[in-house]
């Protein structure tokens, strides 16, 4: 169990920090990038959750828990993600437990219910609407990030790196925070407004 005594210890105060198995490393590195960004996304879902609970239209959201309940399993597996990139290739605690196809294939599993709700696109949607909707699209895109950062970390040292599950959950959990995005606007009566090209927005002005 992790216990935290205190914060502000001053030893990365040099541009230094320590990975979780005890590797220093500077702060530029790949790998604190990474796991950097994977905290950044979990904190951008943590206000997706806030905004979640006082927007306008919940009081007419059939299925609000359900979301949130969601939302909040994926704090926790994002801990976990952030937690095994803070290590060393090698160097995993032996008690610590991995996300795997498990957790992947459930992100599948939500998304194909919401999209039976939902309507096909016919063209992009612009990244807006409520606060919920449009920090969903904001957390998307930081978990696009931390996917390439991902690929980047692996590109450079190999393999090994990185495992294949960590790359999958980041790719598959930002195509689950889009449609999410769109079920949490249809339940609250949002409408979308869809990306219309240059050429045809200058031949219908």
């Amino acid at each position: 169990m992790v216990r935290i005594n205190r914060v502000h210890t001053g030893t990365g105060d040099g541009g230094k920090t320590f990975l979780l198995d005890g590797t220093k490393v500077g702060k530029e590195s790949l790998r604190v990038a990474l796991f950097g960004t994977i905290d950044e996304l979990n904190s951008q879902v943590g206000v997706v959750r806030m905004e979640f609970g006082r927007m306008p239209g919940v009081t007419r959201f059939h299925r609000p828990d359900e979301a949130d309940e969601g939302l909040m399993r994926v704090q926790q597996e994002l801990f976990d993600l952030g937690g095994e990139c803070a290590c060393s290739p090698g160097k995993l605690p032996e008690q610590m437990a991995l996300v795997g196809m498990e957790q992947c294939d459930r992100l599948i599993h939500e998304m194909d219910l919401w999209i039976e709700d939902l309507t096909p696109l016919e063209s992009f949607i612009l990244p807006m609407g409520s606060a919920s909707v449009a920090f969903l699209h904001v957390a998307r895109t930081v978990a696009r990030r931390a996917e390439r950062e991902a690929c980047r970390l692996r590109d450079v040292e190999g393999d090994g790196s990185v495992r294949d599950e960590v790359i999958c959950y980041l790719n598959r959990v930002s195509d689950w925070l889009f449609v999410l995005g769109r079920w949490i606007a249809k339940n609250t009566g949002e409408s979308e407004t869809l990306w219309t090209p240059l050429g045809k927005r200058e031949s219908e002005s």
